[in-house]
């Protein structure tokens, strides 16, 4: 599967120049992301792609629906993929409210409040924990590892999910391969985090 970083956001913008939280929650991307999108889609146009898998946060949607554009593919919701919570951008959105930003998209799987945040209750105010992370992230990848087009899956998501699986940090608009039948332990062996 191929995983792609979603391009900038708002909260990137800021939080790269100040280190401080500004308090966006599932911040659009810039106009930057968008351009970082679009390049995304050319690079990929030599890649044979048949699905698109997205996290349900804003800056995911909005990058996967420019890369599925040329390839003309419709873009599934998958809330495993969503970031680690930690930061104000790590609220989401409810599925009503991206229903009615994407009426295409379908959005009736998610529960009401699909992703856990900051000052979720079950989080005791601390962070996401990283095995909760690595679990769902890799729960995922199993899912995928059984399909018969894994080889030809592009999942937008996140770095936090990213580095779950690879063992490394992916920039904004970047992407890597993964096989999904490997295992994580070879997979972060072989590449520093």
């Amino acid at each position: 599967m191929i995983l792609l970083r979603h391009g900038q956001t708002v909260f990137n913008l800021h939080f790269s120049k100040t280190r401080i939280d500004p308090g966006v929650p599932d911040p659009p991307l810039t106009p930057l992301g968008e351009t970082q999108a679009r390049e995304a889609a050319e690079r990929l146009q030599a890649t044979p792609i048949r699905r698109i898998v997205a996290s349900p946060y804003a800056r995911a949607i909005q990058t996967a629906l420019i890369v599925a554009e040329p390839f003309d593919l419709s873009v599934e919701i998958e809330p495993d993929i969503r970031e680690r919570a930690g930061y104000s951008c790590d609220i989401g959105s409810e599925p009503t409210d991206l229903a009615d930003r994407w009426p295409d998209l379908d959005f009736s799987h998610l529960e009401a409040r699909w992703w856990a945040h900051p000052g979720d209750p079950a989080l005791d105010g601390l962070d996401e924990p990283e095995e909760v992370l690595d679990a769902r992230v890799h729960g995922f990848r199993a899912r995928v590892a059984n399909r018969d087009d894994w080889a030809e899956t592009l999942v937008v998501c996140h770095w936090g999910p990213i580095r779950s699986l690879v063992g490394y940090r992916v920039e904004n608009g970047m992407f890597v391969q993964h096989d999904p039948h490997a295992l994580i332990a070879e997979v972060k062996a072989a590449k520093p985090r």
